[in-house]
């Protein structure tokens, strides 16, 4: 695997860390709320704060599958690109059902990093 690859594969890590940090532990943040487009009393309503820490433990479940293919998988490759192709799909999801912008803020990083992992 390239530098580049194993490089991009870390940033897509630290991001959907971030994203998990977002969603778990600073729910209602003036960050969260921009980020996501929402504002702090919509962030606050029980309902919305416990689907976010839900969705925040997938991301940083995401992040630790990337960082476990770049380290301690025998078939690291196959394991990267199979998580890279998954986020690829629900950024495009989500840019379909939401915001046109997440392919590129939440999936750009991950196109970079499965179309290095070719070269």
């Amino acid at each position: 695997m390239s530098i580049l690859t194993t490089l991009l594969t870390i940033f897509v890590a630290l991001e959907f860390f971030y994203i998990m940090y977002l969603e778990t532990f600073a729910t209602d943040s003036k960050a969260t709320g921009r980020v996501f487009k929402m504002d702090k009393k919509e962030l606050e309503r029980p309902s919305v704060s416990l689907l976010f820490k839900n969705q925040g433990i997938y991301n940083g479940l995401l992040g630790i599958g990337l960082l476990y293919g770049l380290f301690f998988s025998v078939a690291s490759l196959e394991i990267i690109r199979g998580l890279l192709v998954y986020i690829i799909l629900v950024a495009l999801y989500g840019s379909i059902t939401t915001d046109k912008k997440i392919i590129f803020t939440q999936g750009g990083l991950a196109i970079l990093a499965l179309i290095s992992s070719f070269v």
